[in-house]
């Protein structure tokens, strides 16, 4: 087999490995919880990305993996993982809180389509040996947080949905 074809079979059976776990046993657990704990511990998760920054450590991934990924990747995931400390930081003053919530899962989003789209460019799947130490981060890794960001997105705009309904409920029943 290709290192292409394990790359891209690992990266597809974490999004399934992590699908079914989210499924059984995460899911249940956040929709259980008001949307502020969801969202605090989406926000846990996804502090700990400052650990993208490994992609520029010397040592640890190969010196030819593209620059363009690593640097992107590396100060993405950093971004993500300073403003959901600060979503986690203002968790009592709601103003600040909910922006931050938001920056971090868009951020975050757009940073992992973004390293999706200049690894495919840079055709890394088919030389994933470049991750070196790294290889996980990828194909576990971030399955998990691109699924908890679509979670995280779902419970803010469901929030918004019922906070409408409830709005127009009260205006019909007055």
């Amino acid at each position: 087999m290709s290192t292409e074809i394990l790359f891209q079979t690992h990266l597809v059976l974490g999004y399934v490995a992590w699908l079914l776990c989210f499924g059984a046993y995460i899911w249940p657990w956040l929709s259980s919880m008001d949307r502020v704990a969801a969202q605090r511990a989406i926000a846990t998760l996804h502090s700990f990305r400052f650990f993208g920054l490994v992609f520029i450590l010397p040592g640890v991934v190969s010196p030819d993996l593209p620059a363009s990924f690593a640097t992107f990747a590396a100060y993405g995931d950093f971004a993500t993982g300073v403003l959901a400390m600060l979503a986690l930081l203002t968790v009592r003053i709601r103003p600040l809180f909910w922006p931050f919530v938001v920056a971090f899962n868009v951020i975050g989003i757009v940073d992992l389509i973004v390293d999706y789209y200049q690894a495919i460019q840079a055709d890394l799947p088919a030389h994933a040996g470049l991750f070196g130490a790294t290889y996980a981060i990828p194909v576990i890794y971030v399955p998990l947080l691109m699924i908890t960001h679509i979670a995280a997105l779902y419970f803010l705009v469901r929030s918004r949905q019922n906070e409408t309904r409830a709005i127009a409920d009260n205006a019909t029943a007055s």
